[in-house]
């Protein structure tokens, strides 16, 4: 019979099976380094006007869904994670699900939508010949002071979910962050990823 929850130790593996802070950091680091290229094009191509900003809203969204939720579910792990050779599965140490994985990315989902929100809410106070004559630099600068309050609630937003998901992710031993709790998931290394299935169900005796 499948167990609901893994284990947190198992037969004949003496080191940690869950993936830590530390390595999960280093795959976060990895995936910025990888998405840095498409990152500097959206930048250039959202200073371009403010037309072209809302040209990328959608193709930008697409693509989080695509990096967090597709490669998830398909691979087990974003590029950063597979590379650092660990894996995100459900609890019961079965593969991901569609719905586990779009659960996984819901709230920084929310939060990219509250960004490009309030993006909008921003470039709409600008005059846009105003804003097309201004260099690449002052015009993010021009941005970031028109709505100062707003930026600085999306920052703390932002700050309080990656903080209060390093505390959760620290303090059980699953290693389990408050997105793990909500989709149902645990990331495991994936050398013990045999022995983790084979400890996924439980031994029953038989009946006489």
């Amino acid at each position: 019979m499948k167990r609901e929850l893994l284990p947190t130790k198992f037969p004949g593996i003496e080191s940690e099976v869950y993936a830590g802070f530390w390595i999960r950091a280093a795959a976060k680091i990895l995936d910025f380094i990888i998405f840095l290229p498409l990152a500097g094009i959206l930048l250039y191509i959202n200073g371009l006007s403010k037309s072209a900003y809302f040209y990328t809203v959608v193709p930008n969204l697409l693509f989080g869904v695509f990096y967090e939720v597709y490669l998830v579910k398909v691979y087990g792990g974003t590029p950063g994670k597979l590379i650092m050779d660990i894996k995100i599965i459900q609890k019961n140490g079965d593969d991901l699900n569609w719905n586990a994985a779009f659960y996984r990315y819901a709230i920084d989902f929310c939060l990219a939508i509250l960004g490009i929100y309030l993006m909008i809410l921003t470039l709409n106070s600008i005059d846009d010949s105003f804003y097309a004559g201004l260099g690449f630099t002052k015009k993010y600068t021009l941005i970031s002071t028109l709505n100062p309050t707003f930026s600085k609630i999306q920052s703390w937003i932002n700050y309080l979910w990656a903080i209060s998901g390093t505390i959760v992710l620290l303090a059980n031993p699953r290693k389990r962050a408050i997105h793990d709790f909500i989709a149902g998931t645990v990331v495991v290394k994936s050398i013990y990823l045999d022995k983790i299935r084979e400890s996924s169900y439980i031994n029953e005796k038989p009946e006489i």
